[in-house]
């Protein structure tokens, strides 16, 4: 079984009528559980949580303190590629939209990489592209890999949906994570999002996350686009997705992130949700009680201030310096972003604001050698 035969045992309305249906009660209880079960979560997801956000920001604190310590990693990224040939209506690198496409090559790579390093001392990169199988398929990823493995310990990325033997062959050449977002959950509405390209079917991309367990990758990292659909559901989605994937999966590492949507510069969507950072603190927050031991990753979508309060409440993982386009850090200069950054700070500033708070930056978690 996999979770697309799962989730066809949930309505996506019946889900949703469940969450705005919780009570105060079903908040308390909740909260004085030490291990809470997915309905729990519907309740700390749930409107009527608000009043609850001071003691589930301690508790937050309390449970990723235990887990992680005083530390937050950080990472950047590396967009190789704008290439794509999906059109969904959301994103910056759709394939109707009017820019120049680039595919980075060897070089370029390698310049990109210096200019980062300059920035400070990153051993943890997130390689990210279009999906574009064709011309930046699994030989270009694996090419890239290979690229950037003398100058850091973990390599992740975020591209097209995969193989379980294409899962395994990077795995093989140094991958250590990969990172993929389902965008929504609710199936009835995935496709106006995603009218083609493969990114339009809907179980090819779900069923991704089996086919990374069922090839060994060490972490997997899911994550829902806030903006397409009532947040709180896709949250419920998420959370049974990843309690699915730790029973199947048990050897494998988690991480999930909750982007919001960001504007690009020929913005043409405007979403349909609009989170408010209570509410994102609240995901955050009952993400963590929900479940201890996973990574949760907070990028530059996020303001300055939103990041810097987070980073003691439940946060493990931020980017920093980051660029959205290929090229972006030495060798195309803010021409073909994919979405526009918000914590435009540098790594050094975001380091410094870290420590301010009394925690420590960890530039890497995990080391080649060891795989």
């Amino acid at each position: 079984m996999k979770f697309t035969d799962v989730i066809k045992e949930y309505e996506w309305d019946t889900v949703q009528s469940r969450i705005y249906a919780k009570t105060a009660r079903d908040v308390e209880l909740a909260l004085s559980k030490e291990a809470p079960n997915t309905d729990d979560f519907m309740a700390l997801i749930s409107p009527v949580a608000a009043p609850y956000l001071e003691n589930m920001a301690a508790l937050s604190r309390k449970y990723t303190q235990q887990r992680f310590g005083n530390t937050i990693q950080f990472y950047i990224p590396l967009y190789l590629t704008n290439s794509c040939t999906n059109h969904c209506i959301y994103c910056g690198f759709n394939y109707h939209n009017n820019i120049k496409r680039i595919i980075l090559n060897e070089e370029q790579v390698i310049r990109e990489i210096e200019a980062i390093k300059a920035m400070g001392n990153f051993r943890h990169i997130l390689l990210v592209t279009g999906e574009n199988p064709r011309d930046a398929g699994t030989d270009y990823i694996a090419n890239a890999i290979r690229w950037v493995k003398p100058y850091f310990s973990s390599i992740s990325i975020e591209v097209q949906p995969l193989t379980e033997a294409d899962y395994r062959r990077l795995t093989d050449a140094g991958l250590n994570a990969v990172y993929c977002y389902q965008e929504t959950y609710c199936k009835d509405h995935y496709k106006l999002y995603h009218p083609k390209g493969m990114k339009s079917k809907f179980e090819w991309r779900l069923d991704s996350f089996d086919r990374m367990g069922q090839a060994g990758v060490h972490k997997i990292g899911l994550g829902t686009l806030i903006g397409l659909e009532d947040w709180r559901t896709e949250a419920v989605f998420m959370a049974m997705h990843l309690r699915y994937l730790q029973k199947n999966y048990w050897q494998t590492k988690y991480s999930v992130s909750f982007p919001r949507m960001r504007p690009y510069s020929k913005q043409a969507f405007h979403p349909n949700v609009v989170m408010s950072d209570s509410e994102l603190a609240q995901m955050i927050f009952a993400c963590r009680i929900f479940d201890h031991d996973v990574e949760i990753t907070l990028s530059t979508r996020e303001s300055q201030s939103f990041r810097d309060n987070m980073t003691t409440l439940g946060v493990t993982s931020l980017s920093a310096g980051s660029k959205t386009d290929p090229g972006g850090y030495a060798v195309y200069r803010n021409e073909l972003e994919q979405w526009t950054v918000n914590d435009n700070r540098t790594p050094s500033e975001v380091l410094q604001s870290v420590k301010a708070q009394g925690y420590d930056v960890v530039w890497k978690d995990w080391d080649l050698s060891l795989q």
